[in-house]
This record gives C-alpha cells, sequence and structure tokens, in this order.
C-alpha cells in the first residue's frame, strides 16, 4: 500500500492505493477529514465494435452504513441512485471524458463509493479527485490528471473545500474541475456576485487543483502501470482528399440554410450523396469510415467559417443573441406561466404554488430534511423531431433541471415571507441550443406571472468557443450544432445585478483567465440583452395571485397552544378542516399555516384558532354552551377545549333545588369569570353575567 498526501489551507486530502480492489485497473481510496471514497477504474479487454462514441459510465454510489445510518427504504438496502448521486455522476463525467487519448474505443467504467462519511466533508468534490488518480495509476489510456476543488465565499475571503457548515455561511458555492494548464470544468451557484468576483474564485480554485494532481503523480511514480496501447484508425488520406473535393463546397453553401430542420435535410443529403459517389468510384469498406470522415469536414468547415469570417450557421455575428418572443400568462388554470422562445428553442414553463405538506422530503448522507423549492425539466422527443420511448428523467435532464433550479434560488422570497412550496416545470418544445437557459428566462417569468415577489428577474444565456491555434471566437447563444462542433458549453445565468449560477463544459486541454473573462464579458452583455426583452412582456412580479392559486395566511401561537390545536389524537385540527375545507399545517415553532383558495373558509379557520389560543380572563363574560349537568352545578364550554364550572349557587340570585329547573345540556348561556385556581380550574358564575348586565342596561 501506498498512500500520498498534501495540506492545502489546513485541510488534508490524501490517496491510498495498491492493497484494495487490486483486480480493478485501477483504484484508489482519496480522504478528508474521516470522509472516505472508494475509487476503482476499469476498461474492457477490446475495443467495442461498430461505435462512434467513447463507451465511458461514470457511477457514484452514496453507502448508508459510511455515516452509521440503515436505510430507511421498505428493502433496508440502497435502491437506485438518487438525485444528488446522479448530479455527482455528471459532476466526474464531464470533466475526464474528452480527456482519454482519441481513437480508444474500450468500455470504460468508474465506480466510486462513499464508504465513510464524516457529516462535514462533502464527497463529491474529492470523487472527481478520486477518479482522476484511479485512472492514472490504471492501465487505462489516460494521461492528462485533473482535481476537483469546491470554493466558498465567506466575509469576502475565499475558502477551499468548505464544510458543510462554512458552506451555510457562504455566498458562493464553486466546484470546478482542472487540469495543471487550465479549468476544464465549472459548476457554480452564487448570491449575484459579479463577473471579477467569479473570477478570483476560479483562480483561487485553480492554484489548488495544481497542488493536488502533484500527489497524484506521485502517486503515479509509486504504483502507475504501463498504459494499454491505443490502435487508432487512420482514415486513408488518398480517400479523405477525394471525399474534401466532392462535399466541401456544397456543405458550405448548406450551413448557409437558417432554418434547422432544412439544413440538416440538406447536410443529410450530402452524406448520402457522398457515399454513393465513392462506391461509384470503387472504394471499398466505406461504411465504417463515413460516419468519421464526413464528421470531419462538417466541423471543419464550420470552425473555419467562424474562426476565418466571423459566419455562423445561422448567419448572424459572433455577439448576436437570436430573435426572442415571450407569452406571459400562456396557461389558464396553472398558477402562473409562460412560453419562452429564443430562435428555434421554445419552453413551456409553469409555476404550482403548494403548501408545506407539498414539501419534498429528503434524506441522503449530506441531508435530511424538506425542499420547498423544485425546478424539474423535461425534454420529450419531438422537441427535436425523432421519435424516442418516453421514460423517466436521465441523467441529462435532471442536470438540466438542476442548474435552472440553482439559478433561480438566490431571488425566491424567504419561506417567513411567502410560506409557500413552489414547484416550477418546463416542457421544452423545440430544441436547438440551451434549453437549460430557456428554462431559467421562462422560470422566472412564469415565477412572476404566479405573483410570487422574487428579488429580481432572472435570465440566462450559453457561451460557445472555437480555438484554432493561436486563433479563437467566443460565440454567444450558441446552437446545437455549435456546441456538439465547438470547444466549449459555458452556460451563465444571473440578474443585471451579478451571476447566480455557472456551468461549463471544455472539450480541450482547459480554458486560460483571459478566455474565461473574455466569455464571461460576453455572456454579461448578452444576459442583459435577454433581461431587456423579458422587461417588454412582463416587468414586474403580477400584484395579485392566480385565483386558483392557494392564499397562504400565517399566525404565531404560544407553543403550549399547540396542543389545543391539535387535540387530543387529532381530533380538533381535523374537525376544523372537515368544518372550513382549509389545509392546516403547524410546526415546533407555532407557526401555523392555514390554505385555502375561499377567503371565507380562510377567515372562518383563522377565527376557531385565535378561540383555541385564548387565554381565560378573570372577570370576563363568555357566550358558553352546557356541555353537562351534575347535582352541584353544570360544566360550560367558554372557548374550544375550555370548560368551567357554574356551581349550583351560582346560576341564579335565588336558590334552586334542581340545575335542570333553570338550564339544560346544550343551552348557551352567559357566564362570568370569577376565579382560576392555581390547577387551571375555571370557576364559572351565570348569576354575575346576569347582574352585570342588568346594571350596563340600567
Amino acid at each position: 500500500m501506498e498512500k500520498v498526501e498534501i495540506e492545502i489551507d489546513g485541510k488534508t486530502i490524501s490517496l491510498e492505493a495498491g492493497d484494495l480492489a487490486r483486480q480493478a485497473g485501477g483504484t484508489v481510496i482519496v480522504r478528508t477529514g474521516d470522509t472516505m471514497v472508494l475509487v476503482a477504474a476499469t476498461m474492457a479487454s477490446k475495443p467495442r465494435e461498430g461505435i462512434d462514441f467513447f463507451p465511458l459510465t461514470v457511477d457514484y454510489r452514496e453507502k448508508t452504513y459510511a455515516a452509521g445510518k440503515i436505510p430507511g427504504s421498505f428493502f433496508k438496502r440502497e435502491a437506485r441512485p438518487g438525485e444528488l448521486e446522479t448530479l455527482t455522476c455528471r459532476l466526474i463525467d464531464r470533466p475526464i471524458r474528452p480527456l482519454f487519448e482519441d481513437g480508444f474505443m474500450n468500455e470504460t467504467q468508474v465506480i466510486c463509493m462513499v464508504i465513510s462519511h464524516d457529516q462535514e466533508n462533502p464527497a463529491d468534490i474529492i470523487a472527481l479527485t478520486g477518479a482522476s488518480a484511479a485512472l492514472l495509476i490504471s492501465d487505462i489510456p489516460f494521461n492528462n490528471p485533473i482535481a476537483g476543488a469546491r470554493v466558498g465565499r465567506i466575509d469576502g475571503n475565499f475558502v477551499f473545500n468548505p464544510t458543510y457548515e462554512e458552506s451555510e455561511k457562504s455566498d458562493l458555492n464553486l466546484l470546478m474541475a482542472g487540469t495543471s494548464d487550465g479549468i476544464v470544468m465549472v459548476e457554480a451557484g452564487s448570491k449575484e456576485l459579479s463577473e471579477d468576483i467569479m473570477m478570483d474564485a476560479l483562480a483561487f480554485g485553480h492554484e489548488r487543483i495544481k497542488k493536488i494532481i502533484e500527489i497524484q503523480e506521485k502517486l503515479r511514480g509509486l504504483l502507475g502501470k504501463e498504459k494499454a496501447a491505443v490502435d487508432k484508425k487512420e482514415v486513408d488520406a488518398e480517400l479523405q482528399s477525394k471525399a474534401n473535393d466532392l462535399v466541401r463546397a456544397k456543405l458550405e453553401s448548406a450551413m448557409e440554410i437558417s432554418g434547422k430542420q432544412e439544413r440538416t435535410a440538406a447536410i443529410k443529403a450530402l452524406r448520402d450523396s457522398l457515399e454513393t459517389e465513392l462506391n461509384s468510384e470503387g472504394c471499398s469498406d466505406l461504411k465504417s469510415d463515413l460516419g468519421n470522415l464526413f464528421h470531419d469536414i462538417e466541423k471543419d468547415v464550420v470552425r473555419t467559417l467562424i474562426v476565418d469570417k466571423g459566419y455562423r450557421v445561422d448567419g448572424r455575428g459572433l455577439t448576436d443573441i437570436r430573435p426572442i418572443s415571450i407569452q406571459p400568462g400562456f396557461l389558464p388554470r396553472s398558477h402562473g406561466s409562460a412560453v419562452f422562445t429564443r430562435g428555434e428553442t421554445q419552453a413551456l414553463v409553469t409555476t404550482t404554488l403548494g403548501t408545506s405538506v407539498d414539501e419534498q422530503r429528503m434524506d441522503s448522507l449530506e441531508f435530511k430534511g424538506t425542499k420547498r423549492f423544485l425546478l424539474h425539466y423535461n425534454f420529450p422527443a419531438f422537441c427535436t423531431g425523432e421519435v424516442k420511448f418516453m421514460a423517466g428523467p436521465g441523467r441529462r435532464e435532471i442536470g438540466h433541471g438542476m442548474l435552472a433550479e440553482r439559478s433561480l434560488i438566490p431571488i425566491l422570497p424567504s419561506k417567513e415571507d411567502f410560506p409557500y412550496t413552489i414547484r416550477i416545470v418546463s416542457e421544452i418544445l423545440e430544441s436547438n441550443g440551451s434549453s437549460s437557459m430557456a428554462s431559467v428566462c421562462g422560470g422566472s417569468l412564469s415565477l412572476m406571472d404566479a405573483g410570487v415577489p422574487i428579488k429580481a428577474p432572472v435570465a440566462g444565456i450559453a457561451m460557445g468557443l472555437i480555438k484554432e491555434g493561436d486563433r479563437s471566437a467566443i460565440l454567444s447563444d450558441i446552437l446545437g450544432s455549435e456546441d456538439h462542433l465547438g470547444d466549449m458549453d459555458f452556460k451563465v445565468a444571473g440578474t443585471r445585478d451579478g451571476i447566480t449560477a455557472l456551468q461549463m463544459d471544455i472539450k480541450i486541454g482547459g480554458l486560460d483567465k483571459e478566455l474565461m473573462g473574455r466569455a464571461l464579458s460576453q455572456a454579461k452583455e448578452g444576459r442583459l440583452h435577454i433581461l431587456g426583452e423579458m422587461d417588454k412582456a412582463l416587468s414586474k412580479t403580477r400584484e395579485e395571485m392566480s385565483v386558483y392559486a392557494p392564499r397562504i395566511v400565517t399566525l404565531k401561537v404560544p407553543k403550549d397552544k399547540i396542543r389545543d390545536i391539535i387535540g387530543a389524537g387529532g381530533k380538533v385540527i381535523r374537525g376544523i378542516i372537515e368544518q372550513t375545507g382549509v389545509s392546516i399545517d403547524i410546526n415546533d415553532d407555532g407557526i401555523v399555516s392555514i390554505a385555502s383558495t375561499d377567503k371565507k373558509a380562510s377567515q372562518a379557520a383563522i377565527d376557531i384558532v385565535e378561540s383555541l389560543i385564548q387565554e381565560v380572563e378573570v372577570g370576563r363574560i363568555y357566550l358558553g354552551k352546557v356541555k353537562k349537568i351534575v347535582d352541584f352545578g353544570a360544566f360550560v364550554e367558554i372557548l374550544p377545549g375550555t370548560d368551567g364550572l357554574v356551581h349550583i349557587s351560582q346560576i341564579c340570585d335565588r336558590r334552586i333545588k334542581s340545575v335542570s329547573d333553570e338550564i339544560q345540556e346544550g343551552d348557551e348561556i352567559k357566564v362570568k369569570v370569577i376565579d382560576v385556581d392555581q390547577q387551571g380550574k375555571v370557576k364559572l358564575s351565570r348569576k354575575e353575567a346576569l347582574k352585570q348586565e342588568a346594571a350596563e342596561v340600567s
């Protein structure tokens, strides 16, 4: 067993390898504090035939035993990955995928298992570092190590790999991955921070990433295996030249077609004609080469047009934003809705308001509690003109939804100011570039349409990069093809005052500070333009919520009165709900939330609750109901759940033989509180109440 470690800003990160899971290609245990992740990387012995993509699978699993817990499910074992585990799989997959050797087609799997968790240090970011280290010491052709870092910001100071407690105080949650040369992946949420602060945070994180990579290289020197050779299939140069001559000029003309469907059809026709012409010239075994051959020509055409001529596929300039149209309030019965269309990307986004009963219950290694804001993103096949089986959300949908959710969280009102559960659903109706950012824009508009008092509107934009040697071009509001054939997908969301979320993926070795700064500056210009277009459609939150949305009224009651409102076995609160038709929730702090779409019903419930928490006042007259008659008097309910005794001598101003001579069970009578003893027993007098009323009349 070999172990290497480094201390950065008082926090130790260690890598151990050599004695566990030795049949895997490479295995590492990465540790910080008492949080430990075992990462194993393995590849198949032979390339997978008949594919044109790298078959990489990344799996991240949290084991509940790691924190001394037993799973809460019926089967008492870990089930399929939850949302946080799925997002971590993406977090690891995205930065490592572009760094394998070109032409490597062996199925490769990276499995990360959280085997110890100290409830202080997150496991996701060290799992990313562990994945790189496991690949680096294995025989898998991965030679460019990366490391992960989380950057927080507390009181204006950056914090490396903050604990959960530190993250609670932070106005920045920046996850990043990088090589020694540059940054390759960014995932961030922030409270409207400026571009300059974000640049400083990235620089802070990258300096620490370089140090973590040093210990990976040290571990490779101790345990690293010889890398497997990659059998790169070379395309015949003569065939490549012939194909280029036949199709390049036609492909350049096809790229000038503005509509996605028409352009795609023209490109497909060119591909088919190329195959026919090459076959007629006697080129054999073409099928296996044609896809890569045509893709390389298409990629070169698009990139050359952009870098040399500043010309994009749809005819726009590098900084131009596609036409935007917005229809707020599109759906009549949803609480809030908007259709946001930018070019050929369109999202129908709805906001639904609910009560605390609708909050999502969460139970993971890191978090147990409830979540009051949810954003769900759906990507049906028809949005790209395709036919596919409809299944549950995949990793991509979960990731895009979380990015949009993170973008909007900073502008939401607090639960105290707006005690609603909020669910946003984004249905992508058309897609040609950055549907997640359309979801951000549509989500912001649907919140405003629903009457949610957000702090400020949020817009999002996707940026691209084409880099050829020393020449580079940064693209605003990229199309799907520019994402596919380009070097960067950089999404930025924020208000006019600052950034609320970032996501960046790089397909090249890394992004330097100068290019990052240019991209952020250009993204800000685009974001402000989009916010201006959104203002034209809906400039502020609607003053009135939808008539179909529940109205929630909150009351603060003494904690010792909670049991009076609930009643034995919940009898009292169920009675209020049955009588008024409202929804009621009470928390341990004495906050009573009453929700209903009927204002009268809501007020009736409020009146009942207020009567339940009233304190009995000595000397006050109450209209009570006779609940029970006994030989020595009558028990009268003067407040819900509060009875008092009217002694037979206090029923009237003359002597009576029987209580029932004057009053009967069920009668409503006025009584005066004459005493409350130390045990809380209430003494009442009908005689005194009658006297006081008579005196007031005279």
